[in-house]
């Protein structure tokens, strides 16, 4: 007859390593996003005759 409480414990112990492993995957790709320097933005120079808008149009205020 199986040992269903030492399958049951066996279970239990490879899926904490499986959540532990997640865990700490997840972190490492949060520190390399947190670490990344995000693109290079550069403000382009308007053309001529463009007319500035008073107010943005997706204001949330």
């Amino acid at each position: 007859m199986p040992d269903y409480k030492e399958m049951y414990l066996m279970m239990v112990r490879e899926t904490e390593k499986a959540v532990q492993t997640l865990i700490q995957v997840q972190k490492a790709c949060e520190e390399l996003y947190i670490q990344d320097e995000g693109p290079v933005l550069r403000v382009l120079p308007r053309r001529s005759g463009e007319e500035i808008p008073n107010e943005p149009e997706n204001s949330l205020t």
